[in-house]
């Protein structure tokens, strides 16, 4: 019989990948959609099938983590063999915005997931796959960071996933669910969202690129980070629900870049011929030209920092016999190239 699979975030840049990956793998997968008046299933629409179609790869349903009867009356009906929360909101900046909502979809959403399986006495099926973030490190205390590493959140974001991620450990123990935690350092793609610095810088550059635009702003350009991508990180994930006995993974490509260097390399993707100048708030990059191409503001500084993150993944390596296979170049390439081809079309 074919597996069941329950994604809660399929409509996010991870969420799209693994539904894609599951059905390539023969499962039928269910997706949570959460109601808007605009459409917002742009990642999924090559896969989504009419609902009147019989014996489908995969089904959408309304639903939100945040709303524990939806979430609980879905896992009843569906009886998934395995779930995997996605669901969150994500940006790290906006969550000083809206902490409290951040806390509830991040933190108690994987809560009301896990008490949904126990409620429904799911227990010796269902297995469940938590998303977790290298941005639960923090201020972090070590470098590199692997699964032994102590969290030090530095925002709403980040502490509401370190509760999640202690929710499902804590479940795992006393009722003995197959619960697993990915902490996922950064990883990025053509289909990331726009508001993310990896989309944004490509996004812009492009536009510049085109004359559509004048001038990139952005905030931190020293902050360092692990880059990878989406495509081979969902596969992680996988692997991870696939183990006789659950335990968490740190997923990362051992390798670090600093803002300003991620930047650099869309630039020499694009053939920018350009020159740095100043330090901190005061940074500027100009074109051949002389034209100041980007620029950095304090608005988009985040009210505490994370300096740097980069991963520690042996224990995967070991496990799971996962390896990510591109390189930050690689990943550069692909985004520009996608994004080039969406100017040209419009």
């Amino acid at each position: 019989m074919k597996k069941i699979a329950l994604i809660f975030g399929i409509t996010g840049q991870d969420g799209a990948y693994l539904a894609e990956f599951l059905i390539k793998k023969k499962y039928k997968v269910h997706g949570v959609v959460r109601r808007s008046s605009s459409f917002n299933t742009s990642r999924i629409d090559h896969i989504y099938e009419e609902p009147y179609k019989k014996n489908r790869k995969l089904i959408l349903h309304y639903g939100d983590v945040t709303d524990s009867m939806s979430v609980s009356s879905l896992i009843k009906k569906i009886k998934p063999d395995e779930i995997y929360n996605l669901a969150a909101q994500s940006h790290v900046s906006v969550s000083f915005e809206v902490p409290e909502y951040t806390a509830s979809a991040d933190g108690l959403g994987a809560l009301r997931i896990l008490e949904a399986i126990r409620f429904h006495r799911l227990e010796n099926k269902t297995r469940f796959y938590q998303a977790g973030t290298s941005e639960m490190f923090g201020r972090v205390k070590e470098i590199p960071q692997n699964e032994e590493t102590p969290f030090y959140p530095r925002s709403p974001y980040g502490v509401a996933k370190v509760y999640a991620h202690w929710i499902t450990i804590n479940y795992r123990e006393a009722y003995k669910i197959f619960a697993c935690n990915g902490i996922l350092f950064n990883h990025e793609s053509p289909i990331r969202g726009g508001t993310f610095v990896t989309k944004k810088i490509i996004s812009a550059l492009c536009r510049i690129k085109y004359g559509l635009q004048k001038t990139l702003y952005l905030g931190n350009l020293d902050a360092k980070r692990d880059w990878g991508h989406a495509e081979e990180y969902v596969e992680a994930m996988w692997k991870m629900m696939q183990k006789k006995i659950p335990s968490d993974y740190v997923i990362s490509t051992g390798k670090q870049y600093s803002v300003r260097e991620f930047v650099d390399y869309v630039l020499e993707e694009l053939n920018f011929s350009f020159s740095w100048k100043g330090k901190k708030l005061n940074t500027k990059c100009f074109d051949e030209r002389g034209n100041c191409i980007i620029a950095c503001n304090k608005n988009y500084y985040r009210p505490l920092e994370v300096d740097t993150l980069l991963g520690d993944s042996r224990k995967a390596y070991r496990e799971l016999n996962w390896k990510p296979k591109k390189n930050i170049k690689d990943i550069v390439k692909e985004m520009v190239d996608y994004e080039l081809k969406k100017l040209s079309n419009d």
